[in-house]
């Protein structure tokens, strides 16, 4: 038996194939990315596997400005809010933990702005079928 592995059919006749190359941004679908757009698109991916909510570039803008940040604990908080907000039927969803507003599109899972307790006074938050206070 090993005689047959190691024997070739009498058809069978060797070709060289010509080795190409592709550029990298070719390789990557036409771009290639900074280390640093690489590195936050990793984290913002890695994040999002963990926890199921992502965050539009609209609300990453707002978290950034006003110099929010949320913890771990608070983004495992927000994916279980979204998900029960899901099992009651919501659309569009008010988070409010600790002294942050955030609203979330639910079926997406995404958030799409966020507001700190400083900049919650007076406002009126529009276009939502639900809240839920963490």
């Amino acid at each position: 038996m090993a005689d047959e592995l190691n024997t070739l059919p009498n058809n069978y006749t060797s070709q060289r194939v010509p080795l190409t190359t592709v550029p990298i941004s070719t390789a990557l679908g036409g771009s290639v990315k900074s280390a640093t757009a690489a590195k936050e698109s990793f984290a913002s991916t890695l994040q999002q596997e963990l926890t199921g909510v992502k965050f539009s570039q609209h609300a990453l803008s707002r978290l950034q400005s006003r110099n929010l940040e949320l913890t771990s604990d608070q983004m495992s908080q927000l994916s279980d809010a979204v998900s029960l907000a899901s099992q009651k039927g919501s659309q569009k969803a008010l988070v409010i933990m600790d002294d942050l507003a955030l609203v979330v599109s639910v079926k997406s899972r995404t958030v799409i702005t966020a507001m700190g307790a400083h900049s919650m006074k007076d406002n009126i938050v529009t276009n939502i079928d639900s809240a839920v206070i963490l």
